[in-house]
């Protein structure tokens, strides 16, 4: 409810200061986003992955998740590629993890598998880099900012490792 009420005031401020034409855009839509799927597989992945010891193939992977094999796929790669994973080739190959768990935060996992950290508005966190280009008498982009900024210390303070302890 309180989410609903936040976004309903976010949209009419949006409407009343003229950036409807960005909300219109491709990118306000790819901007807008936390965790997504990917990001939530790539997290399921890594859980699973911490309790085997041996090397695991993303078709072995997918069946344990119930995830698409090529889909999950793309998502272990962008890990490795990120050196979060570690990847074998041939016959045994697979994914195992590079680090502890521990070692392994959640704003390093969402930011490999998105290609870029998560955001939860359009807004920057540099006010001269505002794609509306009114950030000068926007009055709550300070606080947006703020949120922004919790939500990556959260992210980057939570690892894989008290994920593990919770379950």
């Amino acid at each position: 409810m309180i989410l609903y009420f936040f976004t309903i005031h976010i949209v009419f401020f949006t409407l009343s200061f003229g950036y409807l034409d960005i909300i219109k855009t491709k990118k306000y839509k790819e901007v807008c986003m936390l965790i997504t799927k990917a990001s939530e597989y790539a997290i399921l992945s890594l859980i699973l992955l911490s309790t085997k010891d041996t090397p695991q193939d993303s078709e072995t992977l997918s069946g344990e998740l119930f995830i698409s094999k090529s889909f999950l796929a793309k998502i272990l790669q962008a890990l490795a590629k990120n050196d979060i994973l570690k990847s074998y080739k041939g016959a045994n190959g697979g994914f195992v993890l590079n680090k502890a768990p521990s070692e392994i935060d959640i704003l390093s996992i969402v930011s490999s598998v998105e290609g870029k950290a998560p955001s939860v508005f359009e807004c920057s966190s540099n006010a001269n880099d505002c794609p509306s280009d009114k950030a000068n008498i926007c009055s709550i982009w300070p606080m947006l900012n703020r949120l922004q900024k919790n939500i990556d210390n959260f992210l980057a303070s939570l690892t894989l490792g008290d994920i593990l302890e919770e379950k």
